[in-house]
Parts: C-alpha cells; sequence; structure tokens
C-alpha cells in the first residue's frame, strides 16, 4: 500500500443492499484514496454504478442498518462526509477530531464511532442531526473500530500502543483495555458478540479477545502485514487481507485455526462479505482493482477488475 505507515494510512469499503429503490442490486461502496471519491460498485455486474467526491483522503466507511447513508471519514481535512445513497449525492459534512480513520455505525442507526488516529479519540455522531455527540479519549493511534451486535460497546484498535480500548455506548466512557498483538488495524465482532478478532499489522497474527472479560485469549498467526478482517453472516468464519503477500486468510471461528490461503490482487487492505454471505470483496490497493471470493470454494471467482485510483478497503460494515 503506496500510503502505509505503520497501519495508518487505509481506506474503506462497505458492502449491502443498495436503497435506491425496491430490488435494487446490492452495492460495494469503495473509497479512493488518489481521487478523493468512493467508488459505487454494483455487485450484480461488478461495476461501477456511479462514482462520488467526497473529502480529502477518505478512510474509512460505515453504513446506515437502514443502508439509506454511508459515512466516510476524511483523513486530511478532519471531516465525515455524508452521502445519501438514493441519490449517491454528499447531504452533509461533519467536523471530528485530528485524522479520522475508521468508522462504525451502531444497530440501531442512531450513532457512527469514527477513530481519530492523530490526536487519539473518538468521536461520536448522532445520525439524526448529523452533529458531534461525544468525543472519548482512547489509546495511541485508534485506526479500527467495531460495536458489539447488542450496541453496547465499541471496540477500538489502538494502532500506536498495541491495545484495543472498550467504550461503553451508554455512557461513551473506556471501561476496559485489552493487551493484543503489535500494531493493531483490523477489528471484527462475531455475530453472537462473544468474541472479537483484531489483526495486528506488526507481528502478522490476529488477536482474538473474549468479550466476558475482555482480555485476549488466543492468537492465530496469517500473512504477511494483516489489515482489515471481515466475519461471515453467521460467524463461523473470519477473512483477513494481508498487505504484504497479496492473500486473504481464512480463518475457523470457533477453534481460530487456519484453513486456507488464497491468492488475491496486490496489497489488498480490506474485505467484506456481502449480506447474504455468498461473496467476499477484497479491495486491492497495490494494483488498484477488486478481488471477489466464493465462500463456498474459496476461491476467487470474479475480478481482479478495475476500481478507483489508490482505492482500499477497511471494516466490515455491512446493511441491509
Amino acid at each position: 500500500m503506496r500510503r502505509l505507515r505503520l497501519g495508518l494510512w487505509l481506506a474503506g469499503v462497505a458492502v449491502f443492499a443498495g436503497a435506491s429503490g425496491a430490488g435494487a442490486a446490492p452495492f460495494a461502496y469503495i473509497n479512493n484514496e488518489d481521487s478523493n471519491d468512493v467508488s459505487v460498485i454494483d455487485i450484480s455486474t461488478n461495476t461501477v454504478a456511479a462514482t462520488v467526491a467526497v473529502g480529502t483522503l477518505p478512510i474509512g466507511v460505515a453504513v446506515t442498518p437502514d443502508g439509506t447513508a454511508v459515512y466516510v471519514p476524511n483523513y486530511a481535512d478532519n471531516t465525515v462526509s455524508v452521502i445519501d445513497t438514493p441519490t449517491n449525492t454528499v447531504v452533509a459534512t461533519v467536523p471530528v477530531g485530528n485524522g479520522p480513520t475508521g468508522a462504525a455505525v451502531t444497530p440501531d442507526g442512531t450513532r457512527v464511532y469514527v477513530t481519530n488516529g492523530i490526536d487519539n479519540t473518538v468521536s461520536v455522531i448522532d445520525t439524526a442531526t448529523n452533529t458531534m455527540a461525544a468525543t472519548v479519549p482512547v489509546g495511541a493511534g485508534p485506526f479500527g473500530v467495531a460495536v458489539t451486535p447488542d450496541g453496547t460497546a465499541v471496540y477500538v484498535a489502538n494502532n500506536g500502543e498495541n491495545t484495543v480500548s472498550v467504550i461503553d455506548t451508554r455512557t461513551n466512557t473506556v471501561t476496559a483495555t485489552a493487551q493484543v498483538g503489535m500494531a493493531p488495524v483490523g477489528v471484527v465482532v462475531r455475530p453472537d458478540g462473544a468474541r472479537v478478532c483484531v489483526t495486528n499489522s506488526g507481528d502478522n497474527t490476529v488477536s482474538v479477545i473474549y468479550t466476558s472479560d475482555n482480555r485476549e485469549w488466543d492468537l492465530t498467526r496469517v500473512g504477511r502485514t494483516p489489515m482489515g478482517a471481515a466475519i461471515s453472516p453467521d460467524g463461523s468464519r473470519v477473512y483477513v487481507a494481508n498487505n504484504g503477500d497479496g492473500t486473504v486468510t481464512v480463518i475457523d471461528a470457533v477453534s481460530y485455526e487456519v484453513i486456507t490461503t488464497v491468492a488475491v490482487g496486490s496489497g489488498p487492505i480490506g474485505v467484506a462479505v456481502t449480506r447474504d454471505g455468498t461473496a467476499v470483496y477484497v479491495v486491492n490497493n497495490g494494483d488498484n482493482t477488486v478481488s471477489v471470493i466464493d465462500p463456498a470454494t474459496n476461491t476467487v471467482t470474479a475480478g481482479p477488475f478495475g476500481a478507483g485510483i489508490s482505492p482500499a478497503g477497511f471494516g466490515a460494515f455491512t446493511g441491509p
């Protein structure tokens, strides 16, 4: 990844069914760092259906549960662009902290949590008004972020200090800190809320945190420089994009053993699973492409096809 700085420069992809009309096809929203826009990929045809201009150096993506809005942190101008999906236009720009990176939306769609990698905070956006509702201090270099399925906790990977902060969404305060591997980047929560997986880009591992006590209990070795992570809707598989060797590691989400490794494009950053679980989308920053993996066979069945300029993908943000 040409902008990688200790895992601090990334962009986002979100997969969900579009809200542009009844029976609309699912779409993937992929941030393009160098052109400051978002490519809207029609998953039924794997073609770019639209391109939406956002802020400077767009990073993560968070999609509201009803699929009507997409929140895009812009790292270089300290804002979040709000895209209205029926029209594919930016309808609001929200000022946040310094160096916004990852984003995650709560299950009820009322809040978006945005990590600010430079000032070590998390901004909380009220989606009803698209204004800041709170600012939460966390660890050094916060990057990836994920919300538990019940919406009560937010897990934040602190890239600069090898920890994960746990935020209580009712009070917007940090209630626990978990030690993980080196330079954590991606975060994903199992659908049952019992465990959290964290990719550690500095030591090529995935940490498994048990939410019952917020301690790291398992460690799985994956490919070089793991970044984004995604989990299947049934919670059986975790997919990890290995930026350093052009692969995706498939992990059993119960035993946390590696099932297989799938070769994709150059420099993959992010990975997302479609809502129906039938396809895994991988964004390859090194060659400006997207690969599609069939989870039934763990083979690439589509792509690599072109995305935007310097595309990337980060997080697992899905919606209806």
